[in-house]
């Protein structure tokens, strides 16, 4: 009987070691099992197959390198740790050394949904209670099918073109090696894919939302979309000249030339999910205030502490932690200062050019808005129209829109329970004394559950769900591919619109319907609002990325050059809110993409390299 024991294989022959990613798989199943073994029993097919969504990104683990973390708010112009993996925007980037690889670990899941594809089968019902019919097969190896799909999406989005892996290649040939597949090739492979699995997964259950953590056909529609928006991208469509260079080793092209059709193939990609979206599947999570409005404080906070409507896809698994201590994502957004705080605590810092972002409560970003002043504080409550703040608040953090007071902690903000007063200033009790501080005078208060605190019989953690794809990043998607195919699409705006409305305010066609229309105009409204709503989720690496603006200036998408926040060194509070550089992070035009591992390509007679590494 064949043994399974690919979590330890290694292919001996010299030239092709490093192709062992390919060769195993996750499961602890698989060391001491046989197959007959395993997919002759109903539990542990469920087993086999539900060990292949380990792999799924946890949104919560921000400063993890192992390849399922979330280091990328603290990767893009969002957020700032600090701790080690603030070096990582310091550090020159190499095909040696890159800290966020993806590369080994997703062809583990890959290689387990390929065996789980090929060995599962029907187990009949024997007078046993549990049993695998057709039907329940049929849906067990769609799923598998869709996180096949959906780790080739995850390396593609890093990495660019890869190889396809829809087969299980076996340890003895000993002359295992494989070529990159096309940005095409990839996409195609992907899209196929989804398009085949939809019909056989399931419809979101609005009734029983936690069923939102396992693929359902708007998931699959949903990522299918997303893809398509990636391959009409600059990024993939012709706009990374370094790219276009790239060839296999037999002179193939990776990187296509732009092709203009491929966003009207992105556009009726996301069409087909916003329409089944619209179809009474998903909706856009608001709270009622009573009085028949929103309420967009609690529409903003409840979206991502339940798991709701407008969540498309989630993680179940997820690492919150316990605010007493740094090892989870509550605790880095507990500023040290408020009561129980401990020196681990409250370094997950935002900085200062997604502060200068939010919107102010009249809608206009703050270069537009007579309400915005950075000077001084506010000498009565009444000052703020957003009625978020009291007296003495430094002006750059009144008269703002509710996203941000959902998002940022600020010097001299009271804490929600408790009642303490956080000061990050020299001398305050969130200050630089410790090495664990917020570094830029600001702490991450989005996704912090507010029941949280580390006193008497308060919750010290509290269970939510970690949301990977919701409603209203789609919302902008659709938008950005209406205008890059029509502009003169009413729903360009409309749609911007509709995310706009549940944050509570104004709308474009209300205070801008000059832009109506305006292709460039209406393209950086979307940057602006994707920005914004969904700051620190993860998307802006990738959204700046794809866009190809990350060479930019700081504060126009740029991810390189110098950072700000507040003077945490100021010996008087009015010097404190000065915009000091806290970080000048490097960038180079090779870091559109990620570089393979170098003992990949080293190993590999097939396996280039991506440009500039």
């Amino acid at each position: 009987m064949k043994k399974i024991y690919f979590l330890f294989v290694t292919v001996t022959t010299l030239f092709f070691s490093s192709c062992a990613d390919f060769l195993d798989v996750s499961s602890e199943l698989a060391e001491q099992r046989s197959y007959e073994s395993i997919f002759s029993s109903p539990e542990d097919t469920r087993r086999w197959l539900m060990d292949t969504y380990l792999g799924i990104p946890d949104p919560t683990n921000i400063f993890s390198s192992n390849g399922y973390g979330h280091p990328w708010p603290i990767l893009s112009d969002e957020l700032d740790l600090n701790a080690q993996p603030t070096d990582w925007n310091i550090e020159q980037i190499t095909s040696s050394h890159f800290r966020a690889h993806r590369w080994n670990n997703y062809w583990l899941y890959i290689r387990q949904a390929n065996i789980f594809l090929e060995r599962a089968q029907v187990i009949p019902e024997t007078g046993e209670t549990d049993f695998i019919d057709e039907n329940e097969l049929a849906y067990l190896k769609a799923q598998a099918r869709f996180m096949r799909a959906y780790y080739h999406f995850l390396l593609f989005e890093l990495y660019g073109p890869i190889p396809i892996m829809d087969f299980i290649e076996s340890p003895t040939n000993q002359g295992i090696d494989y070529a990159r597949n096309s940005v095409d090739e990839v996409v195609k492979f992907i899209y196929d894919e989804l398009t085949a699995v939809q019909n056989s997964l399931r419809d979101p259950n609005l009734s029983d939302l936690n069923n939102n953590a396992i693929p359902t056909k708007g998931t699959a529609l949903a990522l299918r979309a997303r893809l398509m928006i990636y391959a009409a991208s600059p990024l993939f469509n012709g706009g990374y000249e370094a790219a276009l260079g790239v060839t296999n080793t037999d002179g193939k092209r990776l990187f296509p030339d732009y092709d203009p059709g491929k966003w009207q193939a992105a556009l009726d990609a996301m069409q087909a999910f916003i329409d089944y979206a619209n179809a009474g599947h998903y909706e856009l999570y608001k709270v009622n205030d009573g009085l028949g409005k929103i309420d967009p404080d609690r529409s903003i906070y409840e979206l991502h502490n339940t798991m709701n409507s407008e969540v498309i896809f989630a993680r179940s698994s997820v690492n919150w932690g316990n605010v007493s201590g740094p090892s989870g994502f509550d605790g880095l957004s507990l500023p040290r200062g408020v009561r129980g705080g401990s020196q681990g605590t409250g370094h997950l810092a935002v900085l200062q050019e997604l502060v200068d972002d939010f919107f102010m409560i009249d809608g206009l970003p703050i270069d537009e808005s007579p309400l915005y002043a950075e000077v001084g504080f506010s000498a009565n409550a009444e000052e703020d129209l957003s009625g978020k703040t009291e007296a003495g608040t430094f002006r750059m953090y009144i008269n703002r829109e509710p996203r941000f007071y959902q998002n940022v902690f600020y010097n001299g903000r009271k804490w929600h329970v408790g009642n303490d007063q956080v000061w990050f200033q020299k001398g305050g009790n969130s200050d630089n004394s410790v090495p664990n501080h917020a570094k830029s005078g600001y702490v991450s208060y989005k996704r912090l559950h507010r029941s949280v605190y580390n006193e008497g019989s308060h919750p010290k953690s509290m269970y939510r769900p970690g949301i990977l794809m919701r409603l209203a990043d789609f919302y902008l998607l659709y938008a950005e591919a209406l205008n890059e195919v029509n502009p003169s699409d009413p729903r360009v705006i409309t749609y911007i619109d509709y995310v706009r409305e549940r944050a509570g305010i104004p709308l474009l066609a209300d205070i801008k319907p000059e832009i109506a229309g305006n292709k460039e105009l209406q393209r950086e409204a979307i940057v602006a609002e994707r920005r914004v709503e969904l700051a620190s989720e993860g998307q802006r690496y990738f959204d700046v990325r794809r866009w190809m603006i990350a060479g930019n200036e700081p504060g126009e998408g740029g991810q390189g050059g110098a950072f700000h926040g507040m003077n945490m060194d100021a010996a008087n509070l009015a010097d404190f809110y000065q915009r000091t550089v806290i970080e000048t992070r490097r960038w180079e035009n090779n870091m559109y993409l990620a570089p393979i591992p170098i003992d990949e390509v080293q190993n590999s007679r097939l396996l280039v390299q991506n440009p500039g590494y």
